[in-house]
């Protein structure tokens, strides 16, 4: 009964170290002066002609990065919306209304505000779903994602920080959006 015992204790302190050694080691990354990120170590920053086939959009982002196989992604941008004040929670239901006016369905698994290094910062973290076109060839099967997405507020900006991945992948990198999310840094 010992050696069962044993074996067990053994097999689970194996299955705790590989979970352990699989976390993704992110590094400090700045932005600009005003901004630190932490991305994975063997992340990439995108190219402009990346970010726009992928992200069609007016204005560059302050940053945006991606993984070896273009599939994950993180970016750092200055929204066009400016706020007056403060209100958060009246900011989150906007942003929230506008976030589930972008896709087919939305499912949000967690929302809110938290205090990141002094600062308050809006969070929406969801799985959404674009329904495909089925007269379109190349575009029939529905594009499903999960992503993070955080707002800083300030007098004249509002910074946007968003992770995506394809929604089959989210269980490999939900850990990981939540931590890069919990480092961000603005001074």
């Amino acid at each position: 009964m010992h050696k069962i015992k044993t074996g067990v204790s053994g097999i689970l302190l194996l299955v705790l170290v590989c979970m352990a050694t699989d976390r993704r080691k992110l590094v400090k990354t700045k932005v600009n002066d005003q901004i630190t990120v932490s991305i994975p170590q063997d992340w990439r920053p995108m190219d402009n002609l990346d970010f726009s086939q992928r992200y069609p959009s007016v204005r560059a982002p302050l940053a945006a990065f991606t993984d070896q196989e273009r599939l994950v992604d993180f970016s750092v941008n200055i929204s066009a919306t400016q706020w007056p004040d403060a209100d958060h929670e009246i900011v989150r239901s906007f942003f929230k209304a506008s976030v589930s006016n972008m896709f087919d369905r939305v499912d949000f698994i967690a929302e809110g505000v938290h205090e990141l290094n002094g600062k308050k910062f809006i969070f929406l973290e969801f799985d959404s779903r674009v329904n495909g076109n089925r007269q379109q060839e190349g575009f029939t099967d529905p594009v499903m994602k999960y992503t993070y997405i955080q707002y800083l507020v300030e007098p004249g900006r509002t910074l946007v920080f968003s992770f995506n991945c394809p929604r089959r992948m989210k269980d490999d990198w939900q850990e990981t959006a939540r931590a890069m999310m919990k480092a961000v840094k603005v001074k």
